[in-house]
């Protein structure tokens, strides 16, 4: 009898759960709280667009000295003749909810790895940061042929699912892997809107293969009730394809020969994955929603903390 040996995945190209759930100890110092640090991304102009928790009114009470003066309630101080203040409290948690790409389009990457695993490892460590600080966290994620829909949860096991549900769906993908139709990212976004109706925190971690008007007009819907921050993971040979550039595509039951050499193949290439990223950007500009850009040439977690503005001093 021969024994079956398991060949370990290699990290570049799949991720499992275990790799997964050891991200969660360098996740501790990222934080996607309306205050960031003066070198994060989402500081400055984005600063008024996260919202941060909901407010509950807790009561109406008389003026102390040391009060902040715009907590005062100038109805309630006129009809009394005496001032008055309204006192909020910040909601316990609030439900954040992770859209995680791994259809066929983000099974490919030339330098160092995959942006499925980018995709991957950004949404797990995003996860457990978000965790860390007692919200609620939840996630949709999606191939070319389902959606798995997990609502937000307070508790490690919900996590754990979702980051099981993560691992299962990247090491589904497979350069044989047979699709027939590639789903738009607007399927998923629907559902975050069902899903997410006021008060949420929405990551999008994506290569936006897939998207057209309708896309904008979901993500402008969600951002109108929502934080919505968009990570989206491109590959540099999409966007500098070297002179020497040649590589066999497949979906599995097609295949297709790119070849730098060829017509005008590389202007197409950079045309497309161009305007993916175009797109995205430009609903920085229209609707202020923060756009924080990944790449597969380097390590996921150095560039989470460098875009948000993170020394990485504290970690080991």
């Amino acid at each position: 009898m021969t024994d079956t040996v398991e060949h370990p995945l290699d990290p570049r190209i799949h991720t499992d759960l275990s790799h997964l759930r050891r991200l969660a100890g360098s996740a501790r110092m990222l934080s996607f709280l309306p205050r960031q640090p003066a070198r994060s991304a989402l500081n400055g102009r984005h600063a008024s667009r996260l919202r941060g928790r909901g407010l509950n009114f807790e009561e109406l009470r008389n003026y102390q000295v040391g009060d902040d003066p715009r907590t005062i309630d100038w109805k309630v101080t006129a009809r009394t003749g005496q001032p008055y203040v309204r006192v909020y409290t910040e909601e316990r948690d609030r439900p954040a909810l992770l859209l995680v790409d791994q259809r066929m389009s983000m099974f490919y990457g030339s330098q160092f790895n995959m942006k499925s695993v980018t995709a991957a490892e950004a949404a797990a460590l995003a996860a457990f940061a978000i965790r860390a600080r007692g919200d609620r966290v939840g996630g949709i994620v999606f191939s070319d042929n389902t959606v798995a829909e997990l609502r937000p949860k307070a508790s490690g096991a919900a996590l754990n699912r979702f980051l099981s549900t993560i691992a299962e769906a990247n090491c589904n993908l497979h350069a044989d892997y047979e699709t027939n139709t590639s789903m738009s990212l607007n399927q998923p976004l629907r559902a975050a809107a069902r899903i997410a109706t006021t008060g949420n925190l929405i990551l999008v971690f994506s290569d936006f293969a897939e998207v057209d008007d309708t896309t904008e007009r979901h993500v402008r819907r969600l951002a109108m009730h929502n934080d919505v921050i968009l990570f989206p993971v491109s590959d540099p040979s999409g966007q500098n394809v070297p002179a020497d550039f040649r590589i066999v595509a497949s979906d599995g039951r097609l295949q297709v020969e790119l070849n730098a050499a060829q017509g005008d193949t590389v202007a197409r290439i950079e045309a497309v994955v161009g305007t993916r990223i175009a797109r995205a950007i430009g609903w920085t500009r229209k609707y202020g929603i923060p756009v924080l850009p990944l790449t597969t040439a380097r390590e996921t977690l150095p560039q989470l903390m460098e875009l948000m503005g993170v020394s990485g001093r504290g970690l080991r």
